[in-house]
């Protein structure tokens, strides 16, 4: 069986785990010559694959940008599948996405699983919560000054590792031609939540409990963010999760710091990963447009965690 992973540092983990379960697993990137948006490199990529997975995310949050990338890549992933007749197509969305549509990004997730649905792929789509490793980002996402807003409405993340075996096991199985939910095995107020997990890294801001406060331009009542029955719950706890304490967190930080790295070493040479210096350039399967704004989204990221990581230097008293 032949897997083919589409995606970034999930997808990364993905591959890694599937390997140690003995299957058969490439990745599927720019960086590996494959073009969601035009499509170059996904026959090649995709030939006598069993298993495609979809768990990539846009370059932009702009709605109209979320949108065309999600539905455009969709497209032609599905397209390319079904030439090659690829037997399961598997999915990563998000839990709630029903009663999330004032944001642009979830209606466009909402588009993306419309596609998979009718598309006559053999498929199962995986709705997730909020995984551990990104809720830093939600902080960073609902800080007005000084302060950090949250509802105060339950919750349910999962760590990260905890998803990837759950999509792991779907993927080798038979196609559900449905939907499934995974979740992490506690349920939190977000408000609460957040304040303890800020004063846990030492973190000085103020969380204000705000009822209005959003969720990537969605609006949260009880129950939004939470699975419905049949889910399928991790194993790890909030506080066994290495990364809930500043140190952790610094481990965290110094893993994410590594693969931007390479993958901005990869970006800027443009070049398939295996034997690309042999190759001649007419032959690369990358689209020259795609290049500088893929690195410049890279250094970014890099850029963010150069500061994330600096301000812990000074937090801890490190050099």
């Amino acid at each position: 069986m032949k897997i083919v992973v589409i995606g970034g540092p999930t997808g990364s983990k993905l591959v890694t785990h599937l390997r140690e379960c003995g299957h058969e697993t490439v990745a599927a990137a720019l960086d590996t010559g494959v073009n969601l948006l035009t499509g170059e490199g996904l026959a090649d990529a995709l030939a006598n694959a069993t298993v495609v997975i979809d768990v990539c995310g846009p370059p932009s949050l702009d709605d109209a940008a979320v949108l065309e990338f999600f539905a455009t890549s969709t497209r032609n992933l599905l397209a390319a599948e079904a030439a090659a007749g690829v037997g399961h197509h598997v999915a990563l969305s998000v839990v709630g996405i029903d009663r999330l549509q004032h944001s642009g990004y979830f209606r466009a997730k909402s588009v993306q699983e419309k596609l998979i649905e009718d598309s006559g792929v053999p498929y199962s789509i995986v709705h997730a919560t909020e995984f551990f490793e990104y809720l830093p980002g939600l902080v960073e996402a609902a800080t007005d000054g000084v302060a950090v807003r949250f509802a105060p409405v339950l919750f349910q993340p999962i760590a990260e590792d905890d998803a990837v075996q759950a999509i792991g096991r779907i993927s080798v199985g038979p196609p559900l031609n449905g939907k499934v939910e995974v979740a992490g095995p506690e349920q939190f107020r977000m408000d609460e939540f957040f304040r303890n997990a800020l004063a846990a890294r030492d973190d000085p801001r103020a969380v204000i409990t705000d009822s209005r406060a959003g969720f990537f331009g969605a609006e949260l009542a009880e129950g939004t963010l939470l699975p419905g029955a049949g889910v399928v719950l991790g194993e790890t706890r909030y506080r066994d999760w290495p990364g809930w304490t500043s140190a952790g967190a610094d481990a965290a930080l110094d893993q994410l710091d590594r693969y931007v790295r390479t993958e901005l070493i990869l970006a800027e040479t443009s070049q398939p990963e295996d034997e690309a210096i042999s190759r001649p350039i007419d032959e690369w399967q990358f689209d020259p447009e795609d290049g500088p704004r893929y690195e410049a989204s890279l250094r970014s990221l890099l850029g963010a965690v150069e500061v994330l990581e600096e301000g812990s230097r000074r937090e801890t008293g490190g050099g």
